[in-house]
């Protein structure tokens, strides 16, 4: 990260914020949204949206295609202004253009569609970020994610691309990156390092917000997700806590088919019987599910977390329309 100086620093003036209170500074959170809302005529693209992303964390905002990411993103990032609410960026409100360009320095950003000027080869398009916002970090980067960078953006494959704009989000070393989609078009392999690659910027204090429609990859990696839902946050909360509040994933085998009615109680959700094997979510207490099983001739019996995706669907249980031009 390059050195900051007095004319960086909006606290220089006033004797520095950091100084006088540490203790506050510290656990001020790197982003703060109130009752941040965008609406384009009849359509609300972010519907009262509320949450606190802290410093050193990796946080998933969570949504199929439509659901209001990417307006939750354009407006953090002062592209466009709020209806209603505001938020704040290092501390700098996201309705204060002048503001926001001072903390920009410190942030990067890797847009869901990447803009690059196609007749210009990789390496020019880096050298141009570079001269913006420096690029400590680009060889290191380099190692990593490898576009040909030689050869001209237009003739870039999708992950090509995507490689391009990780290196041009995070090589001016950001303490915050704002991600839209990071892996998008990325072969198996490739994400598997950029998942590695944000666990250790998280374990090196630095802060990430990433969307995704990609439910694996936010189990993976993050601390807290926020699921958006029709431009409304529906869930927030650490993963640990949303899988526990998913119940558990339970198979049983049993000797002999058994009658579903006999078998099913309260507790259980998304039961599926087929000859003698019973698979279901399980809400309720992990005695009182073996107690009841004791009762049955049980074969076999595996219990285990959800998957994200089994709780998705209780939010997004029926088909919804998209909110135009988001993701």
């Amino acid at each position: 990260m390059r050195p900051q100086t007095d004319a960086d620093d909006p606290a220089a003036e006033t004797g520095s914020a950091t100084e006088s209170d540490p203790e506050s500074a510290r656990e001020a959170p790197v982003i703060s949204i109130d009752d941040l809302t965008k609406r384009y005529g009849d359509v609300t693209a972010n519907d009262g949206v509320t949450f606190d992303v802290g410093a050193g964390e990796i946080f998933g905002y969570l949504g199929p295609n439509g659901a209001g990411k990417t307006t939750t993103i354009r407006l953090l990032l002062g592209l466009i202004k709020p209806t209603a609410g505001t938020a704040t960026v290092l501390g700098a409100d996201v309705r204060d253009r002048r503001a926001l360009t001072e903390v920009k320095s410190d942030v990067g950003y890797l847009p869901d569609t990447l803009g690059f000027e196609d007749r210009l080869t990789g390496r020019q398009a880096l050298d141009y970020f570079a001269r913006m916002r420096g690029d400590e970090r680009r060889e290191e980067l380099l190692e990593l994610f490898r576009p040909p960078l030689d050869k001209r953006i237009e003739t870039y494959s999708s992950g090509n691309r995507r490689m391009l704009g990780i290196v041009q989000a995070f090589m001016h070393d950001p303490q915050l990156a704002i991600l839209d989609e990071p892996t998008s078009g990325l072969d198996p392999l490739k994400q598997d390092r950029m998942h590695a690659f944000l666990e250790a910027e998280r374990d090196a204090g630095k802060t990430i917000f990433f969307s995704s429609h990609v439910l694996s990859e936010v189990q993976r990696v993050c601390d807290r997700v926020g699921i958006i839902r029709d431009g409304e946050l529906v869930a927030l909360e650490d993963i640990d806590d949303l899988l526990e509040r998913g119940g558990k994933d339970v198979r049983v085998e049993l000797a002999e088919s058994v009658d579903e009615d006999a078998f099913v109680t309260s507790e259980m959700i998304d039961v599926e019987s087929v000859e003698g094997t019973v698979r279901f979510t399980y809400t309720g207490e992990a005695g009182a599910l073996l107690e009841h099983l004791v009762r049955f001739d049980v074969v076999d019996v595996e219990i285990g977390d959800p998957q994200l995706d089994d709780i998705f669907k209780h939010y997004y249980g029926d088909e919804r329309d998209p909110l135009p031009g988001d993701g």
